[in-house]
């Protein structure tokens, strides 16, 4: 299946400038059970700034479903979304409007992913440019950006099952 862009899709994506995305796991304190995550971010250096780009994120999660502010979306529970993920060989990939990453993981991110059978996507839309591809970040700076309540109240969140390959 070929897709084809149209003009407010390239208008878009130059709105959203470069889209991120970065994976973790971690112990979830209802069940004490690892969840794994993905949040996806814009670095603000979309043709209109950081508030242009995070403006488009906005649209884009309105676009395809996704509350934002909290409310967690749960797509395996009959909740439609165009967002999926498939987790094959070290590598999660993401897919959603305006947005294919392949994205390495480490063997404990799949393991919780496969367990609970889903991953906790989270779409921010406040730019991180700090954060951009190839620039190291530190545990503790992904914890100050990721549980930021101006983040996550300004959020998309969403639990996609987990897709693969193999059935």
């Amino acid at each position: 299946m070929s897709q084809t862009n149209t003009a407010s899709d390239a208008s878009m994506l130059s709105r959203l400038g470069t889209l991120v995305v970065i994976p973790w796991s971690g112990e979830n304190q209802e069940d004490g059970r690892d969840t794994a995550f993905l949040m996806a971010y814009t670095l603000g250096d979309g043709v209109g700034g950081p508030a242009d780009s995070q403006a488009a994120v906005l649209a884009v999660a309105r676009q395809a479903g996704l509350p934002v502010g909290g409310e967690v979306l749960d797509v395996g529970r009959g909740q439609k979304a165009p967002v999926k993920v498939l987790v094959e060989g070290g590598k999660a990939i993401l897919t959603m409007p305006y947005l294919h990453a392949v994205c390495p993981v480490p063997d404990e991110w799949t393991a919780a992913a496969r367990s609970r059978g889903t991953v906790y996507v989270i779409l921010a839309s406040r730019p991180w440019p700090q954060a951009a591809p190839r620039r190291p970040i530190t545990e503790r700076d992904l914890q100050a950006f990721a549980a930021d309540p101006a983040v996550l109240t300004t959020a998309a969140h969403c639990r996609i099952p987990v897709g693969s390959l193999i059935s």
